[in-house]
């Protein structure tokens, strides 16, 4: 790669990690499930209109938006409000790779080979050490909502890889506007129109912000960015820089929100990291089917998205009354 475009991945990397500690101060202005719900609308809209009609089946991009916008979204924002930290979320979400090579086995036939099956391996164990360490500090709740976040990715991995958009830009956004609707029936059926009004009532330039990032820096430009690396270099030289996500995502949280980083979530970093490069960088050991390669955004802002049959490998988001108190807030990032 070109001095350029290893500095480009690099921003992308922090960009989806510093996304983690953006969330956690937004989620002092918004109710988790409204928070959401306006980082997909602002997402969605304009660029709904300059990107064109999707170019796969409606099926597949309502599927994707539920599973990922409402399902995965909404449980990492209701998870960090119930008290995960930024850091060890942007940690913990990574595990997603484990889940899309499960169910890529379950789903599609894909058999593992024994090195990504080690990777497996050692990442689960990388939770394990995080579960131990987060169930001494905060709730293990919330880092079960967490996990159930990167189950959902997982999923919408898998869904994504089927549907196999040829445009990733195209598709995110489609993908985007498909939340909106449904996140903001349940932010007024769990969180209550009072609630959700009084949030957007107070709505000041620092809650613009914090949407702003969310939706446009994290979504527009992280995943515009990363396709157009994917559409100039091979996805596996692509693809190691989302390791760098965590590694932002930890350490901003612990400059801007004096997070601490004990020695067990050092311990988790480097199991789950390790674990996550071999699950997700080595070949399979005997597909059932010809396999499609991938890459992803693991901010918290964006799905895997399969690569098109080319020469070069294309592309494939407190003050509420309820909020349970945080030890502190990457990054699909869409996170």
């Amino acid at each position: 790669m070109r001095p350029a475009h290893i500095c480009l991945a690099v921003l992308v990397a922090a960009v989806w990690g510093v996304n983690f500690v953006v969330i956690e101060v937004g989620l002092g202005h918004f109710p988790p499930l409204l928070f959401s719900a306006l980082r997909f609308l602002v997402a969605a809209l304009p660029a709904v209109f300059f990107v064109g009609r999707p170019k796969v089946a409606w099926k597949a991009v309502v599927g994707v938006g539920l599973v990922l916008g409402v399902a995965k979204f909404g449980l990492l924002f209701i998870g960090m409000d119930a008290g995960m930290p930024a850091g060890l979320s942007s940690l913990v979400l990574q595990v997603q790779a484990v889940f899309t090579a499960l169910f890529a086995f379950v789903l599609l036939g894909e058999r593992p080979g024994r090195v990504r099956v080690a990777g497996m391996v050692v990442a689960l164990a990388g939770i394990a050490v995080a579960a131990v360490d987060e169930g001494g500090t905060g709730p293990l709740t919330a880092f079960a909502l967490l996990m159930g976040a990167a189950a959902c990715w997982g999923v919408s991995n898998i869904l994504t890889r089927k549907a196999s958009p040829p445009d990733a830009l195209n598709f995110m956004v489609w993908v985007s506007a498909v939340p909106v609707l449904p996140l903001l029936a349940l932010s007024l059926l769990f969180e209550g129109p009072s609630r959700d009004l009084d949030a957007l009532r107070g709505l000041d330039w620092s809650g613009a912000g914090i949407i702003v990032y969310v939706a446009w820096v994290t979504t527009v430009f992280g995943f515009g960015a990363w396709g157009y690396l994917l559409r100039r270099h091979p996805a596996s030289t692509v693809a190691p820089f989302s390791l760098l996500v965590p590694v932002f995502g930890m350490s901003s949280a612990a400059l801007v929100l004096g997070e601490s980083v004990s020695g067990l979530r050092w311990c988790a970093a480097a199991l789950l990291v390790g674990g996550v490069a071999l699950t997700s960088f080595t070949g399979a050991g005997g597909p059932a089917r010809p396999r499609v390669s991938r890459s992803g955004s693991p901010d918290g802002t964006g799905v895997h998205v399969p690569a098109p049959a080319a020469p070069a490998a294309a592309p494939p988001l407190r003050t509420s009354a309820s909020r349970t108190p945080s030890t502190a807030t990457p990054p699909t990032a869409p996170r």
